[in-house]
């Protein structure tokens, strides 16, 4: 006991810090992602001004370090969770988001894996699924693109992702027959003779 004494303080003081901004990312106070950001750089900045006076070469400062070098690097998308009503704040939380629709596809569908529109209009399927269990009425208006061209923009990935699927069944039908027109396509002239 009397070895570790002198470790104490210095682990109190990183938990208390790491304590600190575990209570900002829950965000019990409430607001949006911007709100949340602010206060957790305010945090940031304590952390830094703990780091620098904290020993040289000591336990507490590159844990402290450590602490600001993660920060930085997940921080361009750590605070969009609280601008989006329903999305998972944590890996796990999304994990289990998928996990769920990939379970509630197959006991559906009565497949053992998930079906391949899944990953064909997963974009499309996992947001409808996170809008229709929300335990709130969907109306038409609730349907309706909002933005148009963002609309089509999506349309058109899914399209292509539906044709590329199309060509590779086609080819497992008929390999010869598919690389034959491959090759005529090839091989007309560029300009008429």
């Amino acid at each position: 006991m009397d070895q570790t004494a002198s470790l104490w303080p210095e682990v109190r003081a990183g938990f208390a810090l790491v304590h600190r901004a575990a209570t900002i990312l829950g965000n019990a106070e409430g607001g949006g992602g911007a709100k949340v950001k602010e206060r957790y750089q305010v945090l940031k900045t304590q952390v830094k001004g703990a780091a620098d006076a904290a020993e040289v070469g000591g336990g507490l400062r590159r844990g402290l370090e450590h602490f600001l070098k993660v920060t930085a690097s997940y921080e361009p998308g750590l605070f969009h969770c609280y601008d989006v009503p329903g999305l998972p704040r944590t890996n796990n939380g999304l994990e289990q988001l998928f996990g769920a629709t990939r379970r509630h596809e197959r006991r559906c569908t009565g497949r053992k894996a998930a079906s391949p529109g899944l990953v064909l209009r997963g974009s499309v399927r996992i947001v409808a699924r996170l809008g229709a269990t929300g335990g709130q009425p969907i109306s038409g208006a609730d349907l309706a693109p909002r933005d148009l061209s963002a609309w089509r923009t999506v349309r058109d990935g899914l399209e292509q992702r539906r044709k590329a699927r199309v060509l590779r069944s086609r080819f497992r039908r008929d390999p010869a027959g598919y690389l034959q027109t491959l090759e005529d396509g090839l091989l007309k002239p560029a300009l008429p003779v």
